[in-house]
């Protein structure tokens, strides 16, 4: 009988809330230089939108999915408290922001 996700060495509650604080600080740190290259070579807004479109829907599928692995694996209390990862909504306004 297998260990529940979150009762292993890597996956402690503290260990994904020090992952997702080091994904949103690279979302926050290394896309805005990405986008202001873009937006130097590329004048045309609707192509850095159309180009963006794939990134941004990559990174918000990603974060789908570790939301519904977190619901399944660690309870409503350590979510919020510990891990404590950006809502979808926020995480699409904070890529829309970057267009």
């Amino acid at each position: 009988m297998a260990k529940p996700l979150k009762d292993q060495a890597f996956a402690t509650p503290d260990k994904v809330a020090e992952l997702v604080q080091k994904v949103s600080a690279a979302i926050q740190q290394e896309l805005p230089p990405v986008m202001a290259k873009m937006k130097l070579y590329l004048q045309n807004p609707s192509t850095r939108t159309i180009l963006f479109k794939p990134i941004k829907t990559n990174i918000v599928e990603a974060h789908v999915q570790v939301q519904s692995m977190l619901k399944a694996e660690y309870s409503p209390k350590e979510i919020q408290n510990i891990i404590n990862m950006v809502s979808i909504q926020d995480l699409q306004a904070q890529l829309d922001n970057l267009l």
